[in-house]
């Protein structure tokens, strides 16, 4: 049998496999991500088990230099999770070979609407947190309110980009330059928006992503982050490795040369092959969702049961938005009213979520860390918690028969 032959042969085994054991989601009829592996994806993933080679082999240097040409960064860092992005960066930042770092008991702002492991690693760095509010119509930060915000004691700003949007964040980046202030962008919900042509995370110092099930391409688990800075570079991938010198000088490849502190968050290949065949068709999924939210929204304004139920959230201007779910703002709604229009969803098979995890000073660690903010300053925030939340875009297009039902069953929510 000859090699073609055989990779057929291979390759038929495989999608027979596949296809005789995938499950569909029957808990929802509308989740908030479709079928995300194709049987390509899944393909290639297989093959890297069967090819002995799981842990940052070549499948992970090819998706790392496949994303940082895309995202026009000069480097990237693949890790096991967004959230271990988010830790990398910010670990980078205060490490010791790092000329420009910043130091224990240093002020960080941050979005209130953020998520968990954004805010714990500047915590765990030893950053000292000051919680800025959001805009009410994009989720992201006010970027002239954010500047105002900025003391002498400010050295670190933690930019969320969130749900595909974001802030004037050229604005924030000059003033952080200015200021010699380190930027730190949080992309895990927004990969491939561009901000006047130029992609999110590519602004500040670091810039993080995540692969996770329901964001804009997957392999499961999964993150990125890149950065200019060959420095930063090789700090980056020590501390992915152990704090081991192995991938920075390839003489040391045999030996246990640690020059760092270091964690263990090295990717599998198999999240790197399915990523990276995933990346390939990022704007095919990025248009495609594009295409459900703006039939959806004009399915529900257009509808007889249409009485300005909801807000809609806007692109921020310059923003060529790469959508992460559908979020919406129940108008003149209490808090109850919300939860049980939510379990209504639900029961119909609508999945929902929070919009990230609301505003996060209401979370129970916020006081056992003894983190102060001001709940006056977070008012928006607040507003969006008690009455936003976001349905899925799925990655393919919606037929009529599905807008329809998923816009009868939101605009109900005037029965509750």
């Amino acid at each position: 049998m000859n090699k073609n032959m055989k990779n057929y042969s291979v390759n038929k085994t495989i999608n027979l496999l596949i296809n005789k054991y995938r499950k569909k989601n029957n808990k929802f009829s509308y989740p908030l991500l479709d079928d995300a592996f194709s049987n390509n994806d899944l393909s290639k993933g297989i093959k890297v088990i069967l090819s002995g080679q799981l842990t940052m082999s070549k499948e992970t240097k090819n998706f790392e230099k496949l994303f940082a040409k895309k995202i026009k960064a000069k480097y990237a860092v693949m890790v096991n999770s967004g959230s271990s992005a988010n830790l990398l960066a910010t670990f980078a930042a205060c490490n010791p070979m790092r000329k420009k770092r910043f130091k224990k008991g240093d002020e960080v702002l941050i979005p209130a609407l953020c998520w968990s492991t954004s805010l714990w690693p500047l915590v765990q760095s030893g950053l000292k947190p000051k919680f800025v509010d959001v805009d009410p119509y994009t989720l992201n930060v006010n970027s002239k309110d954010l500047i105002k915000k900025i003391t002498n004691k400010t050295k670190v700003i933690m930019i969320i980009h969130a749900l595909g949007n974001s802030s004037e964040i050229d604005l924030i980046s000059n003033y952080a330059k200015k200021k010699n202030i380190i930027l730190i962008e949080d992309t895990c919900e927004s990969l491939g928006s561009k901000y006047k042509g130029k992609s999110l995370g590519t602004f500040g110092d670091f810039g993080t992503y995540s692969f996770y099930y329901s964001h804009q391409i997957t392999s499961g688990e999964g993150g990125m982050i890149v950065c200019n800075s060959k420095n930063d570079f090789n700090i980056l991938k020590s501390l992915r490795a152990h704090g081991w010198d192995r991938e920075i000088n390839k003489k040391n490849i045999k030996n246990f040369n640690f020059i760092n502190e270091g964690f263990n968050l090295r990717p599998l290949d198999i999240t790197a092959a399915i990523g990276f065949n995933q990346f390939k068709r990022l704007s095919q999924l990025k248009n495609t969702r594009a295409k459900n939210r703006n039939n959806l929204v004009k399915s529900i304004k257009s509808s007889k049961k249409w009485q300005n139920q909801y807000s809609f959230f806007n692109p921020q201007k310059n923003l060529d938005p790469s959508w992460f779910g559908f979020p919406l703002m129940i108008n003149n709604k209490s808090t109850s009213s919300k939860k049980k229009f939510l379990k209504y969803l639900n029961k119909n098979k609508i999945e929902t979520r929070p919009i990230i995890s609301g505003n996060f000073t209401n979370q129970p660690a916020i006081k056992k860390y003894n983190i102060k903010y001001n709940k006056n300053d977070l008012k928006n925030s607040q507003e969006i918690e008690d009455r936003g939340f976001f349905i899925g875009l799925p990655t393919k297009v919606l037929n009529n028969s599905k807008i329809n039902k998923i816009t009868n069953l939101l605009l109900n929510v005037n029965n509750f």
